[in-house]
């Protein structure tokens, strides 16, 4: 049982279904609504969990009910809640999210996500120095994902960083990295290479780098810098909400298995959550994945 540290947000999710998404000064009448648990972090802590990790979520919530909502959700998913912690004063973070045909366009509001800091991580050191492989996001303040890094190679432990939302990154933070986890677009900005082909980012940092591409699958290199590809799973998308997460969840759950193995699996994960609703909801057990590969192959 991999022990994963999952560093990041913790969101309530607002979720509109319409058949278009609205244009600037229009509205539209839609189809559903519903709430559900979301932030990229617990996403991804839930995501390892239902593979079998044992998850350990560092993070914050407001004062508010759907602080203790998102709290006990994660506490139902058996991962240790014990280094979340309340904002006084803070709501708790949320994301808008309109869904169209199977895509979806989110707006993020960060409130208690963006009160993480350091001495946050400091207080949880020893869960730092107990699991096998420690997972952020860009959800939380980049000061304080520099600090989990910092804190990783402390105790070393590999370091997975998922750069969404992406921003430039220091070199610093990315020589922390053993594994970084951006789509196409995410690439280039945080390596600071924009207009640079995907390949040519990709092979700045050999073997540490999972790129994902929509349709293709996923890309990465080897050790050497030799190209690998990972086609994707053919599947009918219900909902492509968390489907990142559930790939980063699934590499932290199962990096011990090695880059290329952990990539399969991880890929096979996302392409089973786009076929059920909610970010959460629909991130599959470790029984489902096992199932689902050996029908494909």
């Amino acid at each position: 049982m991999t022990g994963v540290l999952v560093v990041g947000s913790i969101n309530m999710d607002f979720v509109v279904r319409s058949n278009s998404p609205p244009r600037m000064g229009e509205t539209l009448v839609g189809s559903d609504f519903s709430t559900h648990a979301g932030g990229k972090g617990a996403n991804q802590a839930v995501a390892a969990a239902r593979l079998g990790a044992h998850v350990t979520m560092l993070g914050r919530v407001g004062s508010d009910a759907f602080g203790e909502r998102l709290k006990t959700r994660l506490k139902q998913e058996g991962i240790d809640t014990r280094w979340v912690r309340e904002t006084a004063g803070a709501s708790t973070g949320i994301a808008s999210v309109t869904v169209c045909n199977g895509e979806n366009a989110i707006i993020v509001v960060p409130g208690a996500n963006a009160s993480l800091t350091d001495a946050d991580l400091d207080a949880a050191e020893s869960a730092f120095a107990t699991v096998d492989v420690v997972l952020a996001q860009l959800e939380v303040p980049l000061a304080t994902v520099a600090h989990a890094a910092e804190l990783a190679a402390r105790h070393r432990k590999p370091f997975i960083l998922n750069p969404a939302p992406a921003i430039p990154l220091d070199q610093s933070l990315l020589a922390s990295c053993a594994l970084l986890t951006p789509n196409e677009y995410e690439l280039t900005t945080v390596l600071r290479r924009p207009g640079a082909p995907w390949q040519e980012a990709l092979s700045l940092m050999p073997g540490r780098i999972v790129m994902t591409k929509g349709a293709e699958g996923a890309y990465f290199t080897d050790g050497s810098g030799g190209l690998r590809h990972q086609p994707r799973f053919d599947v009918s998308a219900v909902d492509t909400t968390g489907a990142g997460d559930a790939f980063n969840g699934a590499l932290a759950a199962f990096w011990p298995l090695g880059l290329a193995e952990a990539v399969r699996r991880a890929s096979a994960v996302g392409a089973l959550k786009v076929t059920r609703p909610g970010a959460q909801e629909g991130m599959p057990s470790a029984a489902e994945l096992d199932a689902f590969l050996a029908r494909a192959e």
